[in-house]
């Protein structure tokens, strides 16, 4: 069952009835979905799906001429296989000059890796034959950083190729939780939560089971594919596997600042730099600077990824009991510390919502980014932090993100009303998330320019839940 991706697939098929020649670049992060994309955009169009290998140039030319013959004759087991590559370019160009034919190229990085000049290749058959025709080709890749710079980038000889590119990114929570309806609102906020909204993650979910269970079978089980899932990702795309485990594994536990996580990881301040820069083109991690901070000095780090925010929470400390058929006690020993990981996420739920409401103008006011602040209060003399204040102009909504059991009280309305004294806006409007809802004298606070905003209204499914992830 094909679920989401209907914006990207309108526009690919909007680009599709132009009858024109189109290069679309598609790219994205491993289990991200690109390839279910694809296929279900050439479910009913005449196409070439090449995927290619980490193998030599005879055995991608052998595949694509393969797909080439099967397409324009009947399948054959060993069709001719073309002499070259520009000889099997030209050929599909022949095939697409009076009808519309998709050719697919899937993992083209591995392509472009086992035959020398590739990009050259297909710019050179692109600029003088197939840009007249009526062919529509994908290039897709999981190298984000292939992608990025060696075909997207300046220097690349497709630069000025591309017709549209598509990122594919993970589904947000309100995507997610179309893949397990059964489940409450609380509930799948905890699965977005461990998978970080990654459809091949999310499809390992049986919700069919309770939740304890999915966690204990998909994460405190050994023969589990997600507990094998971060070393393996990172042995796929990375050279120095170890010690990209060893700087995630240092950002999970507390040090967010560069010379922290140098000095954990026994790395050179410059080289952590760069292991860190490669963790974030593959989407595993975040660099942020308080919203409205143009200077670098408050620099963090931090897991983006929340499928590896959770493993490395909770099991590489308890992987000898884990192999040794202990998950559940794992799990009983974890239960209680769930609410406190869940907070974050949730604070990325708000400002999903706070987007989704903006993009349909709900609010008060059409706000141009949002993100997170903390720093010195003068006026209190003493740290502070705002989960989210998404600002435009003149105007700024200050949020407050609450996953807590108990009901939220009229002290952290008048709380954040005093944090927001810090700031010049001509109009302040005041917005408090709640997982379990509000106080008889909060909801009092509500209306003019303050929002309470429990968790079940933002969305359609029932706020209460049958789980025991409640603070203690």
């Amino acid at each position: 069952m094909f679920i989401g991706r209907e914006r990207e697939l309108s526009k690919l098929n909007e680009l599709y009835a132009g009858e024109k020649f189109e290069c679309v670049i598609i790219f994205g992060r491993r289990r991200v979905g690109k390839t279910t994309l694809i296929q279900e955009f050439i479910r009913d169009k005449k196409a070439i799906y090449f995927l290619s290998l980490e193998t030599s140039e005879r055995v991608n030319l052998e595949n694509l001429s393969r797909g080439i013959w099967n397409m324009a004759m009947e399948p054959v087991l060993n069709p001719p296989r073309f002499d070259n590559f520009s000889d099997a370019f030209e050929a599909i160009g022949n095939l697409a000059d009076n009808e519309r034919i998709v050719l697919v190229i899937d993992e083209y990085p591995y392509l472009a890796n086992s035959v020398k000049g590739m990009s050259s290749i297909l710019q050179a058959q692109i600029d003088m034959t197939l840009k007249s025709t009526k062919l529509f080709i994908i290039l897709c890749g999981s190298s984000m950083s292939f992608m990025e710079n060696q075909v997207l980038g300046y220097q690349s000889p497709l630069y000025g190729r591309r017709t549209a590119q598509f990122n594919i990114r993970p589904f947000d929570f309100f995507e997610s939780i179309c893949f397990h309806s059964s489940y409450t609102a609380y509930d799948s906020a905890v699965i977005y939560g461990i998978t970080g909204g990654i459809p091949l993650y999310l499809s390992k979910i049986n919700s069919e089971k309770p939740l304890d269970q999915v966690i204990i079978e998909n994460f405190f089980d050994p023969s589990s594919y997600l507990f094998e899932e971060p070393s393996n990702l990172l042995k796929q795309e990375l050279r120095e596997p170890a010690v990209y485990n060893d700087v995630i594994t240092a950002i999970a536990t507390g040090s967010s600042r560069l010379n922290e996580i140098a000095t954990k990881t026994k790395l050179e301040t410059a080289v952590c730099s760069k292991y860190l820069a490669s963790l974030i083109t593959l989407g595993i991690v975040k660099k942020e600077k308080p919203l409205l901070e143009s200077s670098s000095k408050r620099t963090i780090y931090r897991l983006a990824d929340s499928m590896f925010r959770f493993w490395y929470r909770f099991v590489p400390q308890n992987i000898a009991q884990i192999q040794s058929g202990a998950g559940v006690r794992v799990y009983n020993s974890i239960e209680h510390l769930i609410p406190a990981y869940m907070g974050e996420v949730f604070e990325e739920i708000c400002k999903q919502y706070l987007w989704r409401e903006n993009l349909s103008e709900k609010l008060p006011f059409y706000f141009q980014n949002a993100g997170r602040w903390w720093g010195a209060n003068p006026l209190k003399k003493s740290a502070q932090e705002i989960d989210i204040i998404a600002h435009s102009d003149s105007k700024a909504i200050f949020c407050e993100c609450k996953w807590q059991a108990e009901q939220v009280r009229s002290n952290v309305v008048s709380d954040l009303i005093e944090k927001s004294l810090m700031f010049d806006y001509s109009d302040k409007y005041y917005f408090i998330f709640s997982k379990s809802g509000f106080t008889k004298e909060c909801v009092k606070t509500s209306g003019n320019n303050v929002r309470l905003i429990s968790f079940s209204d933002m969305t359609d499914k029932p706020g209460l839940s049958d789980h025991n992830f409640e603070s203690k």
